[in-house]
């Protein structure tokens, strides 16, 4: 019996991907380590600045700003800005509530239509199926509402501090291990030529 060889790393296609992630891992750290020297006022002031940095680099380096990541990068100088001009941190913790919020009603609204709006975003690198589409966007769609819940949780339960280390390196890792969850439903719904090594990650930043 042959054993089925396991897809090899692209690493063309690959290298995108660790550099996206990179960029939008970057302003989560900037806020950690300045929420750690200074207060959460500082920490926003310099989470929205490399927000704009990063979004920067990856038109520069990437050639392209991928939408969700913008999103993101918006609304976090809306409530960023709400929260330095009211001095009222509240604002920027729901900021992952609302953009969570947003990512799941957009994906599971689209489902709701008959569309699998992932693929609009990943299809240029990822082939499948349209059933495959249309599970990965419901599995990304409610882990986006759970992500939304438990931050609401966090922040109305725990201090300041806390919030913004489980931001950094409790939602990071979840979302990563979240992603390699997707990996065999990818290579599933993907022709043999098409399978995969490295799943798409969406992060929220």
């Amino acid at each position: 019996m042959t054993e089925k060889a396991e897809p090899e790393i692209n690493w063309d296609e690959t290298r995108p991907q660790i550099i996206k992630l990179a960029l939008e891992l970057g302003p989560l750290v900037v806020f950690f380590i300045m929420n750690g020297r200074a207060d959460i006022f500082v920490a926003t002031a310099w989470f929205m600045a490399a927000m704009v940095i990063s979004l920067a680099l990856s038109w520069l380096i990437l050639k392209k700003i991928a939408v969700m990541p913008l999103v993101t990068g918006v609304v976090v100088l809306v409530f960023g800005g709400l929260t330095l001009w009211l001095q009222d941190d509240t604002f920027i913790k729901i900021k992952p509530t609302i953009t969570n919020t947003l990512f799941a009603s957009v994906l599971l609204g689209g489902l709701l239509f008959g569309q699998s709006l992932l693929k609009y975003v990943f299809g240029d690198v990822y082939k499948l199926k349209p059933e495959g589409w249309w599970k990965l966007t419901l599995n990304w769609g409610l882990f986006f509402v759970a992500l939304a819940v438990l931050n609401e949780v966090v922040w109305r339960s725990f201090s300041t501090d806390f919030w913004v280390a489980f931001k950094v390196w409790g939602i990071m890792p979840l979302t990563v291990i979240f992603s390699m969850t997707q990996l065999p439903l990818l290579n599933k719904y993907a022709p043999p030529a098409e399978q995969k090594t490295v799943p798409p990650v969406i992060v929220e930043s």
